[in-house]
């Protein structure tokens, strides 16, 4: 009797152990199937659509569209070719699928779509404001976090193929705006903000430095003024307006400013910080599954001429345009924590069920709601002085650029910023690549996308 027991119950083990097999196999294949479906080539994509229900990406293939209907997001939206990785629908395949466990392959009727943040209209009007320029341009509400345009040129309308693809302009298949670039004079913003938390806002305000069109640093450097008769004696708020390097690269020298403090808010604003030969390893931003590059810099003494230089925007400082535009958002929610970028809005699946919604959220602190504050006022005062013709019709806070690319053979135009308008509260930043070779200006692309999105 005692062996029949045992047996019942070694059975019994047995049983549940096969039965408790069955359904890990069953929850597994549930979870895992949309993933090889969409690896297939027997399966079937939903629609990628846009806030106000345009496609960004015909899954099917069969939809008739205008030509180069997708050019301005081609390269952020992209496709399930494998030409690029970097993009919404190579990150987001499983979301796509028309497929599931318990109905199987959808070949019709399949409600699989991801709903984005991105306004189609004002993604293609800031593309043509380029007139054929390279650059990129990249705008988000810096309360939500909703990102509205993000386009670059080069571009290309992936619905069209990849025919010729070795004899596109390099970066035609990146989206330009994720990735790092030299940000010029648009750089001093993190400079103010630093240099306001480590010496506090009364010290920075009451320091003033002569400009004469140039300064000879302690390390016999010299650092050119744009302007070569020089400003003559600046404060902080006329150093921003004219955009001065002498006043910065003696700001970066002043005892008041230590450079390990520096280091530090650097680091703390999400910069990779190296101070020798070494390359600091840089991380990324996660935008549903869309890598952007993080900031990177080297800094290695106040009295060197690569470290001022790289504190005014060249040397050896990269930002990526989204990360210009995200601390803006710090800046204008006078919080100092940045809204980070989402670009879905939410997710359906097969069934036509919302499965997935984005939700607003915000970095750790990186700087002082004091700080925010009286960056805002300096940037909002440099706007109204000098961009309310420009940029007509709004109240913008706003930080200018000019970058040194190609060893010095090519200059790329920035703009950074935002509107400071409680309806419309948008964050942007734009690149004009090589400015002095095209009729496009900076601002005009701006002002139309803002007319875009605001109208």
């Amino acid at each position: 009797m005692k062996s029949i027991r045992r047996c019942q119950h070694i059975m019994t083990l047995f049983l549940l152990a096969f039965i408790a097999g069955i359904v890990a196999l069953t929850v597994r294949i549930n979870k895992q199937a949309p993933f090889y479906m969409s690896h297939s080539e027997n399966y079937k994509l939903g629609n990628v659509y846009d806030r106000n229900g345009d496609v960004l990406f015909d899954g099917s293939g069969n939809g008739d569209y205008p030509n180069n209907h997708f050019i301005d997001v081609g390269n952020l939206i992209g496709d399930d070719k494998g030409q690029m990785e970097n993009t919404l629908v190579a990150q987001n395949l499983d979301s796509l699928n028309n497929y599931s466990f318990n109905s199987g392959l959808v070949k019709k009727g399949g409600k699989a779509a991801i709903y984005t943040t991105l306004d189609h209209k004002a993604n293609r009007a800031a593309y043509d404001a380029f007139m054929g320029a390279d650059g990129c341009a990249v705008a988000y509400n810096y309360k939500t976090g909703e990102l509205l345009v993000c386009t670059s040129l080069p571009n290309i309308d992936p619905s069209k193929g990849y025919a010729g693809l070795e004899n596109m302009k390099s970066g035609t298949l990146m989206q330009k705006a994720m990735y790092r670039t030299v940000p010029g004079s648009t750089q001093k913003v993190s400079t103010v903000i630093s240099a306001m938390e480590i010496m506090g806002q009364s010290a920075l305000f009451s320091k003033k430095f002569s400009c004469s069109g140039y300064y000879i640093n302690k390390s016999d450097g010299k650092i050119d003024c744009h302007n070569t008769w020089g400003h003559g004696e600046q404060n902080i708020q006329q150093a921003v307006e004219n955009s001065c390097n002498p006043f910065f690269a003696q700001l970066v020298e002043d005892s008041d400013l230590p450079l390990d403090r520096v280091k530090e808010m650097y680091t703390k604003l999400g910069y990779a910080v190296s101070d020798d030969e070494t390359e600091a390893e840089v991380g990324y931003i996660d935008i549903d599954g869309i890598q952007c590059e993080k900031a990177s810099t080297k800094l290695t003494d106040p009295s060197d001429f690569s470290t001022q230089w790289g504190c005014i925007g060249q040397g050896k400082t990269l930002v990526s345009p989204v990360q210009l535009m995200m601390w803006q958002s710090a800046i204008a929610n006078e919080t100092g924590k940045m809204t980070m970028p989402h670009l879905i809005e939410h997710v359906t699946d097969v069934n036509g069920k919302t499965v997935d919604t984005a939700e607003t959220s915000y970095s750790d602190k990186l700087f002082s709601a004091s700080t925010a504050s009286a960056v805002k006022q300096i940037l909002m005062t440099n706007g109204a002085n000098h961009y309310q013709y420009s940029i007509p019709g709004y109240n913008v806070a706003i930080k200018s650029g000019t970058a040194q690319v190609k060893d010095g053979a090519e200059e790329n135009a920035l703009l950074v910023g935002f509107v400071d308008d409680t309806k419309n509260p948008i964050a942007f930043c734009v690149v004009l690549e090589n400015k002095y070779s095209t009729p496009a200006v900076a601002e005009n692309i701006v002002t139309t996308m803002l007319n875009s999105l605001c109208s």
